[in-house]
């Protein structure tokens, strides 16, 4: 998986590239918590249920199907998120959904059961270069400090770039300067 901070950045991408004031600070709130959230189930080791069981890490909390339900508890809750219900369940489902797919990209574990229910199959992207972090009590390592490496260089760097990139045609002028 990468670090907890990094699921953060989809969220936070998409709001530094929406208009000012487009994405309230509720409603970003909630969809970088739904970008965290699927790690929660590393509860799952404390509670003995092994890594390859559909709740373990990585199982039924990487899926769509609970990107899904986010998105529908964000749209239920749109009014809190000072958004539309629409807005609301696109931007945290979006945002949920952005987890299982950063954590298909990285070099370890077993893979994220996007499917599941349908399927409890664990998938990785056919590209993995994004370093697997560490858990808790090695991530202030030397294997940590690479981790977060690789996350600046396959995550946040490309997603600045995408933001500065939308950023600068946003500003575009609609119509040809004259000479």
């Amino acid at each position: 998986m990468p670090t907890v901070f990094t699921h953060a950045a989809i969220p936070l991408a998409l709001w530094c590239a929406s208009d000012r004031g487009r994405v309230s600070t509720p409603l970003l709130a909630a969809g970088v918590v739904a970008a965290m959230l699927p790690d929660a189930d590393v509860l799952a080791f404390a509670l003995h249920i092994p890594y390859a069981d559909s709740f373990g890490h990585r199982g039924a909390s990487h899926s769509l199907l609970f990107a899904a339900l986010l998105a529908l508890l964000a749209a239920l809750l749109h009014a809190r998120l000072r958004a539309g219900a629409v807005q609301a369940a696109a931007f945290v489902g979006l945002s949920a959904l952005s987890h299982p797919l950063l954590d298909a990209f990285t070099s370890g574990g077993l893979g994220v059961a996007l499917w599941w229910p349908w399927s409890g199959e664990r998938l990785f992207a056919p590209w993995r270069p994004i370093r697997v972090s560490p858990f808790a009590g090695q991530f202030f390592s030397a294997r940590g400090l690479a981790t977060v490496f690789s996350e600046l260089r396959w995550v946040w760097l490309p997603l600045a770039a995408a933001v500065v990139g939308w950023k600068l045609i946003q500003r575009a002028p609609a119509t040809p300067r004259t000479p």
